[in-house]
């Protein structure tokens, strides 16, 4: 069915009905625009999203993702960038496919309906004047036709008067005769324009209008087609992103399928294994033998020790003292449950104050301070961090070993073709780099023997863990002159901080005299000092490089030992800084590491 003969009188109405056209075109435009700026705001949200959780570089949430459960929420995050590229696409493809497409359809439709409705006026616009030259003909003749009447009926009235003269007969007669030809020829003119108007209104009804309106339609139609053909576009531009967008859930899938919760479990045991064993169980106590009961610290009352004076760790009385102590037993303490000191033990941090937790190049630092040799640490997670650091510094020196490298073969091509460059300029950087080689390499020895420190006692720590173990009960951080009071005696066993009662000063028993009398330590061999060390605290003695001195007691695996110079000055020292030369004939010399 055609428009040009089933609505040859509907010009209007078709012209309403095809801008109608043109506009719904344009509203699926700016529907389709928006899409693609919801999915660009969509995309930049998820990119967003996805940033605002990456774990930031150097901090301690990129150390947490060495979890599997971590890894996999990465995994999540790095697929939603993707994710959130697919839409970026779906914007560019709907753009290009389809709102710039339209865009500039809809300008040659609007084009191409101008001129057909152009033609299509110009084509009323002849009919109708057509149709004026028909009507005007009409009423000329017409008009013509009623002169000629009256100039016969007059001529006749004047023939039949007898009084009229044959003049004025005759004038009447020509007259009557000349309205009768202008009669004819306005009817001969009437009858030719009606047959032109008749040929112009078929052709303008059968032919031009038909023709116009089938190109209306035909537009029209191509209209329907093109918004059609834009709405699979639409549809495939969405389902070409579809694989990628699976495999992206795909991946997400697999990154959580691939959360190992034993993995994790097993990293927190290497995050936070201090390398201590539990406590040993405590000794029963008889207090209904006063006479055999093992002397401490805090566990004298004040009525027996009154007017004694307060025990000094220093010279020969320490080394008699330290085998005895043992923690306070107070009343005051004996009313604590045993479950309340376990809760301390395991929810306190070690706090090391004496300088039994000195090492070769430690040094007691500010509470926040970490030492070079984190000797604060627990064993295990001392060892983790220098085993780390030994393998940065290895990296950093094999970088300046390939550069220095590189600059070697650079000045051999200098010698060999002197035109490139001075081989002497080299010199200087060579000698640089050669100098950082071997600052690296003394400090990743001194790393390695600290490593080398830990690792040879981590395998038999068992008894030495165990009084590590005590430094856990430490709650207050004591400074370097009050050491003495709150510090891991050298043997490992304890000594009493001081209570909240002022009960902290150690007083002298009946039993004190008995140990004041013993004989010192006999020497178990010799030692000679490596490094100068400033036995600045309390227990420590100091040597100088090259010295030899008596060795008394062997260093037990916390890195001390015990020496003598003479009668009435001994002490520790690190046990990095001597070489030791054991008796085995001695009697005690044993190894302990």
């Amino acid at each position: 069915m055609s428009w040009g003969t089933e609505l040859w009188d509907q010009f209007d109405n078709l012209e309403k009905h095809t801008q109608w056209g043109i506009d719904i075109l344009e509203k699926y435009i700016k529907f389709v625009k928006e899409r693609t700026e919801i999915e660009l705001s969509y995309a930049k949200q998820l990119r967003n999203l996805a940033k605002k959780y990456q774990p930031k570089k150097n901090s301690k949430e990129e150390e947490e993702y060495r979890y599997t459960a971590c890894k996999a929420f990465l995994s999540t995050l790095n697929e939603m960038n993707d994710y959130a590229g697919q839409h970026e696409v779906i914007s560019e493809n709907m753009t290009s496919n389809i709102t710039v497409e339209l865009a500039r359809y809809v300008q040659e439709l609007k084009q191409e309906r101008k001129s057909y409705f152009h033609d299509g006026r110009k084509a009323q616009q002849h009919i109708e004047i057509c149709w004026k030259q028909l009507e005007s003909s009409k009423r000329r003749f017409e008009r013509d036709c009623k002169e000629a009447d009256r100039a016969q009926q007059y001529f006749e009235k004047m023939d039949a008067d007898i009084n009229v003269t044959k003049a004025d007969v005759e004038k009447a007669r020509q007259q009557a005769q000349m309205r009768h030809q202008m009669a004819e020829d306005s009817k001969a003119d009437y009858s030719s324009t009606l047959q032109k108007f008749n040929h112009e209104q078929h052709e303008y009804y059968h032919t031009h209008i038909p023709n116009i309106f089938q190109k209306i339609q035909e537009m029209e139609e191509r209209r329907i087609v093109r918004i059609g053909e834009s709405m699979k576009t639409y549809a495939e531009v969405d389902r070409q992103v579809i694989p990628i967008i699976g495999k992206c859930l795909d991946e997400i899938v697999k990154a959580a399928e691939s959360i190992d919760q034993k993995n994790d479990s097993q990293l927190v045991i290497e995050a936070y294994k201090s390398g201590f064993e539990p406590p040993g169980d405590i000794e029963f106590e008889d207090y209904t033998q006063p006479m055999k009961r093992t002397v401490s610290d805090n566990s004298l009352s004040n009525s027996r020790g009154e007017g004694k004076p307060e025990l000094k760790f220093g010279g020969k009385s320490k080394g008699k003292l330290w085998p005895f102590i043992k923690k306070n037993k107070s009343p005051k303490q004996q009313k604590e449950p045993l479950s309340h000191r376990f809760n301390e033990f395991m929810t306190s941090k070690p706090k090391i104050h004496c300088f039994r937790s000195l090492k070769r190049g430690a040094c007691l630092c500010p509470q926040g301070a970490t030492p070079e040799d984190f000797s604060n640490l627990p064993p295990e997670q001392r060892r983790k961090k220098l085993q780390q650091k030994v393998d940065e510094l290895n990296k950093e020196i094999q970088k300046e070993m390939d550069q220095r490298d590189a600059i070697t073969k650079m000045k051999d091509v200098y010698l060999k073709n002197p035109q490139m460059g001075d081989p002497a300029s080299l010199d200087h950087k060579l000698t640089e780099v050669s100098q950082n080689i071997e600052k690296l390499r003394l400090e990743a020895q001194k790393f390695e023997a600290w490593l080398a420190e830990v690792e040879g006692r981590l395998p038999a720590r068992s008894e030495q863990a165990r009084r590590q173990s005590g430094m856990f009960d430490a709650q207050n951080p004591a400074t370097v002159n009050s050491c003495a009071q709150d510090r891991e005696s050298p043997d490992g066993s304890y000594t009493e901080e001081q209570s909240q009662e002022g009960e902290g000063k150690v007083l002298a028993t009946d039993f004190d005299d008995e140990f004041d009398e013993e004989e010192p330590l006999p020497a178990i061999g010799t030692c000679k000092a490596l490094y100068t060390f400033e036995g600045q605290n309390e227990g420590t003695i100091s040597v100088v490089e090259g010295e030899t001195l008596y060795v008394i007691e062997e260093d037990k695996g916390d890195g001390w030992t015990r020496i003598r110079r003479n009668e009435d000055e001994e002490g520790y020292v690190p046990t990095s800084y001597v070489e030791v030369y054991l008796d085995k004939n001695a009697k005690g010399a044993k190894t302990y590491i």
